[in-house]
């Protein structure tokens, strides 16, 4: 099972935003119980958007968490090749996706179909084949969408 993170699933981590924080390690530890061999996945669009605020805010602590993260050996890079921009730029005339959302949506489809993409906005559920974990807080549980 390939772990796409999303980027802000991957904020709600690193930078421990509560409730989200919690519910990102919660659900972390449900997916690592069902599929021990799971990876963790990003784009480098995740990359650019995580480490914005943090350098604009000239944040190095926080910054260097991220730099942590991303420098993992065992984190799975998804390059925005000619093939993701295509399927991107399908999935934004199809589901209305902002083009940021469709790149992540149509990296992390590259993954094949053994994927989970970790998010905090339902808007990814509109995408046909992406099997989205939405990451809630309150009454609502983090559901999968196959």
């Amino acid at each position: 099972m390939i772990v796409f993170f999303d980027a802000s699933a991957l904020i709600y981590l690193i930078e421990a935003r509560d409730p989200f924080g919690t519910v990102v390690r919660k659900a972390l530890a449900e997916i690592t119980a069902r599929h021990p061999d799971s990876t963790a996945a990003v784009s480098r669009l995740t990359w650019l958007e995580c480490r914005a605020g943090p350098l604009k805010a000239e944040d190095a602590r926080t910054l260097a968490a991220y730099d942590a993260f991303f420098g993992r050996p065992d984190l799975q890079w998804l390059e925005l090749s000619r093939n993701v921009v295509e399927l991107a730029t399908v999935i934004r005339v199809r589901h209305g996706l902002r083009t940021p959302d469709a790149l992540q949506a149509a990296s992390c489809l590259q993954c094949g179909p053994d994927h989970l993409f970790l998010t905090g906005d339902g808007a990814f559920g509109r995408v046909a084949g992406l099997k989205v974990h939405l990451l809630q807080t309150g009454a609502s549980k983090p559901q999968s969408k196959p």
